[in-house]
């Protein structure tokens, strides 16, 4: 047997020995493994449900027909008059003011209402036959007050001659956001102003050649008496393509926006991988100084270093292909045993298929990535002397420094992510910079935080047992158990620098997300504040102002929690601005709920009272004032002068400028209010309807009701789902830490057996040993976290400041903290098994061990 063999074989017996410890040190790469073969699964699972369950085109259609400029209303009624043609519908869809209220409006869609085409059913009345008739949706009827038989007047095509339509039935409809009507297609095309549809749908009767009926569609369209009028040429580009190829072009748009977002879930499954590496770096370093002796041994026996470090790299390669195995087993098992129960409970969702050549790449991946894991390591392994195999342990004592080599490319990249840092930060845009391209000073910040965490990984070591002086002074205020802890944390700085800094990835990424979610969402919260100041806006019907004790009945209403009415006058001039017809308010922002959501660009509005106004920032631009200055108002022959408290960059009501209601008397503006804001006492779509009847009950067809509150709801939805998936993935990295931390504290358990003796053997209880093990393996969370805000509190003010959307960069110290606590508890509970462990080994034996 070759020498080579006899050192390969030795290691498998060894591995075999111990199963355990060989479990312990692939459970990183399993994680790993489950994730990123989890992830194909999962990319299979949303693309076959989205494909399965897409429901743009009806599945009923054989036939649709398209075209660049839209498809005439011609085209549809000559496909109505082909053979093999059992159904023909157009769609097309356009927003319409309300003639009367230019704030509020209705999406008009054309559907057929019934029939294997029609997307909407039927609840009440009948629907639309001829023009100047309209379906509405359940939720618009509650919203709008649009029962049956109403008529009401939308801006058409013409806005000086709006278009009378009578509401003749409710529908449901698959999305319904409370301003949606249905009529025909011939109506709907001429509220939009002109004979064009969007698409026409075609249903062929059975056993009709789709290919036949194709042809005659295309020369149907094509056809002078078909392109002829208002839309000349039209038909020319006509397209008639299969409902299936459709169907699967919309889904495939919509599966596109599934790979962009598989994408960025790539991304982060990578750093997963990358601190599934360090985990197994560390790991295998305290193995192989586990079993320093026996590698002495072999050294002893003749085995040379070469063949010693390929026989350590194949072992870990052996390693990484079983964990692969595993992991890859266990996501397919997971993947494949959960869609099943979803469907049970009423989701959608679709099976993966098998992708045999993903696992296999897996597999090896894990292999490999394992064996790179392992060369630094087992380096340093077959570096031992023959001479290590008289000592008396079976552990060598770990180094606690760096080499001078290390040191300085630490120190170097260090220096590095510093300079690039401050590039970035000497070159932030102002609030009013123009054409400022965010990406470039971005790429900059990741690669500065690149090079400052491979700063981290070279000088951990440095670093553990200062921070360690900071986060560990509490402890040792706790007696010798917290002292024992603090010391054995730092009594080996490589150990706990290796796999504090994993810890310290995951910390930084989701700190980062964090405190950019914080400081966006204030920025979202300003312009919402803006756009949405209450949950309901009520307006005055044209330019005048509210009816006569309005004010007052709507006070008396249950279902509203707060009432703040204002004036507004739209022909007020600020000097020096060329834009005209933003109006003047006297809204009270104080008096909202959204009060504190309100910011200032510039200056502070607290400053805001008699003689002071504020402005929106792009009317201060034009007018060249700042906080501070003077400004003259003018309406009509009237003037003020006005100091500028402060700018804001979105404005509530529209208006341009917020004024005292003092100052608004000296412009001669008249008292009665011309609208309201109000408040919803609950916060549920049923109380929101409750509201709007009961104002449309107290202000009659006089007034305009708009429910902003369904727009700030739809947005902050978007930015909790987003910071979800965001914080979900980032959690990759961190359940990797955690199971690196048990790791870690399981193989540190072996290898300070005979210390764990000898406390024993003094005295100590089984459960304060137990307690002083899992108190270390917090510590791990507690180091790990500081370094990670260490890089991520930085880098986030650095980010925020150069995405340039004048956003405050927000600092969530309880959410922050909570990481910190949270780290260690889970490094805290991944340490307690192996702690329990330690502390039933008996003193005696403890003390006795030898190998």
């Amino acid at each position: 047997m070759s020498r080579r063999a006899v050192l390969l074989r030795a290691q498998l017996v060894e591995a075999a020995r111990r199963p355990g410890r060989t479990l312990l040190t692939g459970l990183a790469v399993i994680v790993a493994a489950f994730v990123v073969f989890g992830t194909v699964l999962a990319y299979q699972v949303t693309e076959r449900t989205v494909l399965a369950g897409f429901s743009g085109t009806p599945a009923a259609a054989d036939l649709v027909v398209t075209g660049g400029d839209g498809v005439s209303l011609r085209t549809l009624d000559a496909a109505r008059r082909l053979p093999g043609v059992a159904e023909a519908v157009g769609r097309t869809d356009h927003f319409h003011e309300f003639a009367d209220d230019p704030r509020a409006g209705l999406s008009v869609y054309a559907d057929p209402g019934s029939g294997p085409l029609a997307t909407v059913r039927v609840v009440q009345g009948r629907y639309p036959a001829t023009a100047g008739e309209l379906a509405v949706t359940r939720r618009t009827v509650d919203r709008l007050g649009l029962g049956v038989g109403e008529t009401l007047r939308l801006a058409g095509a013409a806005p000086d001659r709006p278009v009378a339509v009578t509401v003749v039935g409710v529908v449901d409809a698959p999305d319904d956001p409370g301003e949606t009507g249905y009529t025909t297609e011939a109506f709907a095309a001429r509220l939009g102003g002109s004979d064009q549809l969007r698409q026409v749908e075609v249903r062929l009767a059975p056993g009709v050649d789709p290919d036949a009926v194709s042809a005659a569609l295309t020369r149907a369209a094509s056809a002078p008496g078909v392109t002829a009028g208002p839309s000349e040429g039209a038909g020319a580009g006509v397209v008639v393509r299969a409902g299936a190829e459709v169907r699967r072009a919309e889904a495939d748009e919509v599966s596109g926006r599934v790979q962009d977002l598989f994408a960025l879930v790539t991304m982060f499954v990578a750093i997963a991988v990358v601190a599934a590496v360090l985990v197994a770096t560390s790991t295998f370093r305290i193995v192989f100084a586990q079993r320093m002796r026996q590698l002495a041994l072999l050294r002893a026996v003749g085995a040379p270093r070469a063949g010693l470090l390929r026989t350590l790299v194949v072992e870990g390669a052996g390693t990484g292909l079983v964990a692969g195995l595993a992991g890859v087993l266990a996501a397919y098992g997971v993947g494949h045993g959960l869609p099943p129960v979803l469907r049970a409970s009423g989701l959608a969702v679709a099976s993966p298929g098998h992708p045999v050549a993903a696992a296999v790449a897996v597999a090896l991946g894990a292999a490999l990535v394992t064996a790179l894991a392992v060369l630094a390591p087992a380096v340093t392994a077959a570096r031992v002397a023959p001479l290590e195999a008289l000592r008396a342990a079976s552990t060598t004592a770990g180094r606690r420094g760096v080499g001078r080599l290390r040191a300085t490319a630490g120190l170097l990249l260090a220096v590095g992510a510093v300079l690039v840092a401050l590039l970035v930060a000497s070159r932030l845009p102002g609030p009013d910079t123009e054409n400022y391209d965010p990406a470039n000073p971005l790429l900059a910040i990741v690669a500065s935080g690149a090079l400052a965490y491979a700063a981290l990984v070279a000088l951990g070591p440095l670093l553990v047992r200062p921070v360690l002086a900071v986060v560990g002074w509490p402890l040792r205020r706790l007696g010798p158990l917290g002292r024992l802890a603090v010391g054995g944390v730092g009594g080996a700085p490589r150990r706990a620098a290796a796999v504090s800094v994993v810890v310290a990835l995951g910390v930084t990424l989701v700190a980062g997300a964090l405190v950019g979610s914080a400081s966006l969402g204030t920025l979202l919260k300003r312009e919402l504040a803006g756009m949405a100041p209450a949950d309901v806006a009520v307006t005055a019907r044209g330019d005048g102002p509210l009816p006569a004790g309005l004010v007052q009945r709507v006070r008396g209403i249950g279902e509203l929690a707060r009432v703040v009415p204002y004036r507004s006058s739209p022909d007020v001039r600020v000097a020096g601005a060329e834009v005209e017809g933003l109006p003047a308010t006297d809204l009270d922002l104080r008096a909202l709920a959204t009060w504190a959501d309100f910011g200032a660009s510039a200056g502070r509005l607290t400053d805001a009272g008699p003689g002071r106004v504020v402005l929106l920032r792009f009317l201060a631009e034009q007018a060249g004032v700042r906080p501070g200055d003077e400004v003259t108002v003018t309406r009509g022959d009237r003037s003020v002068r006005l100091r500028v408290a402060a700018t804001m960059a979105n404005t509530p009501v529209g208006a341009g400028l917020l004024v005292d209601p003092a100052d608004l008397d000296r412009l001669g503006v008249p008292a009665g209010p011309t609208g309201l804001l109000a408040d919803v006492a609950g916060d549920d779509d049923r109380a929101r309807t409750a509201a709007v009847r009961a104002l449309r009950a107290a202000g009659g067809q006089q007034v305009g009701i708009v429910v902003t509150a369904d727009d700030r709801d739809e947005l902050d939805g978007r930015l909790d789902a987003l910071l979800g998936v965001l914080l979900s993935l980032l959690g990759l990295t961190v359940v990797v830490a955690v199971v690196g931390v048990g790791t870690t504290t399981a193989l540190s358990v072996v290898e300070r057996t005979r210390e764990s003796g000898l406390l024993r053997a003094v005295g100590m209880p089984r459960h304060r040993l137990g307690a002083m093990l899992t108190v270390e393996a917090g510590l791990y969370g507690v180091l790990g976290a500081a370094l990670g805000l260490l890089l991520a509190l930085p880098y986030s003010w650095l980010t925020v400041a150069a995405l340039g959307q004048d956003a405050p960069v927000e600092f969530p110290a309880g959410q922050l903290a909570g990481v910190v606590l949270a780290l260690a508890a889970a490094t805290a509970l991944a340490g307690l098994l192996p702690a329990r462990r330690a502390a039933r080994v008996s003193p005696v034996a403890a003390l006795g061990a030898g190998d």
